[in-house]
């Protein structure tokens, strides 16, 4: 009966860079550079406030956006950060994560046929939900502009059908990061036309060259804006997200989301709370050592010979490969096999991802010592 299964969900597949780390685990004293999680554990005061919430019972359903009092550390917290001004009330909606919150903006903005611009090399998880909501993904490669996605190159693929733009800054593979003024520039294009903004801004708070600029500080009315504590206070597991929105959006975000998971974990978003507030500042010591991390992994693959651009945010590396004359995963797989040393292929973040490999610098120095010495030797190998 297989061919009953709904032909949008058959023609999705799994993750690339999970089906390389699941395939990575079939071998032994592998060093992996793959997996964006960072190292660094959930601070220990919101690990608390999580065990007092479970100990005080706060068990129970909450609000479908969320309780109210996180909503509004979120709102102070994205107000103080980064000048957004969101209402608690009713245009912030506290979510299973990051990516429920893409989902239910996608199922809330997209009909079939609508078409949702994203710049590549991108992380995988947009197209499947773009194409589950019945929209049509547009690519536009940005790898002969720093990675990133600027006015011009939106200007040239804006169709009568374009109802979304993403804009996933800090990037997720490539670390690039878009500036106040390429941030305006694209406002100043988009601005009155129908056409709606995803803001993912995931990893906000690492972002190491000035500060995190929100394109929804300056185009509000057509922007929605993702983030959540996963990378900013290491709270993968906990599932916390927050989708923000002017309110005729989230009143629809919000029907959506009740019939999709009812509510958040109420122990993770007491936990959240905790982070939000006592924890507003705890990415700090995290960025710093990230910092130190990149600037020791951008070194040593200079020094190698490996051309590189260097990321100004997140937590990741994208080094190309191509003068090794191997596709990526070819590439990646060898580097698995003679190595030891796992790195995600390129072409797991689309096809204009291929010619690079992912680097996760969120592991600690001593890993990516010893993963860089192995990836070192390797290449001088294949370069004889």
């Amino acid at each position: 009966m297989e061919q009953l299964i709904n032909k949008n969900v058959q023609n999705i597949q799994i993750s690339g860079i999970r089906k390389f780390f699941n395939m990575v685990a079939n071998y032994n004293d592998v060093v992996s550079l793959t997996i964006g999680q960072p190292d660094f554990p959930t601070p220990n005061h919101v690990k608390q406030a999580g065990i007092n919430a479970i100990k005080e019972n706060h068990t129970t359903y909450t609000h479908n956006a969320g309780v109210l009092e996180l909503r509004q550390a979120a709102s102070h917290f994205f107000q103080n950060k980064y000048n957004l001004n969101y209402n608690p009330e009713n245009e912030i909606i506290t979510t299973v994560g990051a990516s429920q919150a893409i989902d239910i903006a996608f199922r809330t903005i997209l009909e079939p046929g609508s078409e949702v611009i994203l710049p590549v090399p991108i992380y995988p998880g947009y197209e499947p939900l773009i194409k589950l909501s019945g929209g049509v993904p547009m690519y536009i490669d940005t790898s002969e502009h720093s990675f990133k996605l600027t006015a011009d190159l939106i200007e040239k693929h804006i169709t009568e059908k374009t109802r979304c733009i993403i804009l996933p800054y800090p990037s997720n593979p490539t670390g690039a990061t878009l500036s106040q003024q390429e941030i305006a520039d694209i406002a100043t294009l988009l601005k009155g036309r129908d056409i709606f903004i995803l803001s993912d801004e995931i990893y906000s708070e690492l972002t190491y060259e000035g500060t995190h600029t929100s394109i929804a500080e300056v185009l509000r009315e057509q922007t929605i804006v993702i983030n959540g504590l996963s990378k900013s206070h290491s709270m993968t597991g906990w599932r916390v997200g927050f989708a923000m929105a002017p309110e005729f959006i989230t009143r629809h975000m919000l029907k959506v989301h009740q019939y999709n998971v009812s509510c958040t974990s109420s122990v993770s978003q007491f936990a959240a709370l905790e982070a939000l507030t006592v924890g507003q500042n705890d990415a700090i010591n995290m960025k710093r050592e990230y910092t130190n991390r990149l600037d020791y992994v951008y070194n040593r693959l200079v020094n190698m010979g490996i051309d590189t651009t260097k990321p100004t945010g997140a937590f990741y590396i994208f080094p190309s490969i191509e003068k090794f004359q191997l596709n990526s995963f070819d590439f990646a797989e060898k580097l698995v096999k003679e190595a030891g040393v796992a790195v995600v292929p390129g072409s797991a973040f689309s096809n204009w991802g291929e010619g690079y490999i992912r680097i996760s610098y969120a592991c600690s120095m001593n890993t990516l010592e010893k993963g860089l010495d192995r990836f070192e030797t390797a290449i001088k190998k294949w370069s004889l």
